[in-house]
């Protein structure tokens, strides 16, 4: 995705896991199954709205959508268990977060936040092929945290 404007680059970190860092169990599929927080910095001062896209590309069958969540308001924090603005539908057909569950070794999840200069006129549950249409244009800054997961207890 194509940012319009090189402004400056929002930077994304979690208290739960580190750049590159394990994502804790409680925010797996054998865990809780509930979202990390995430604190954004370097918001744009005009942003009128954020995007989260998190996906795996190292799924089996290809890229995994794991959540997608568009109109969160400008805010540097995501709380922990939330669901900050409106959900589309991810790659498991459903809507909300899913967590982390990869069916064998380690896979990468990648949390990226877009800073748009806009809100966005998208029903719930639309998918994100459409939400990334509807970007098109309005980024103005992005950034991204990567973790690492595999699952725990023997489980694959």
């Amino acid at each position: 995705m194509r940012v319009t404007a090189a402004v400056n680059i929002l930077t994304v970190n979690s208290v739960a896991f580190k750049m590159k860092g394990q994502i804790p169990v409680k925010y797996a599929c054998d865990g809780e199954g509930i979202n990390p927080p995430l604190e954004m910095n370097n918001i744009p001062a005009d942003a009128k709205s954020l995007v989260l896209i998190m996906d795996d590309p190292d799924a089996p069958k290809g890229l995994f959508t794991h959540w997608i969540v568009w109109n969160i308001p400008p805010n540097n924090m995501i709380a922990e268990n939330s669901n900050p603005g409106i959900s589309g539908i991810n790659s498991a057909r459903k809507t909300g977060y899913h967590p982390p569950c990869p069916p064998s070794g380690s896979h990468r999840y990648y949390f990226k936040i877009y800073a748009l200069d806009t809100t966005l006129d998208l029903e719930a549950g639309e998918t994100r092929d459409a939400l990334e249409d509807a970007m098109a244009g309005h980024i103005i800054s992005q950034g991204e945290l990567m973790g690492y997961y595999a699952m725990h207890d023997g489980q694959n």
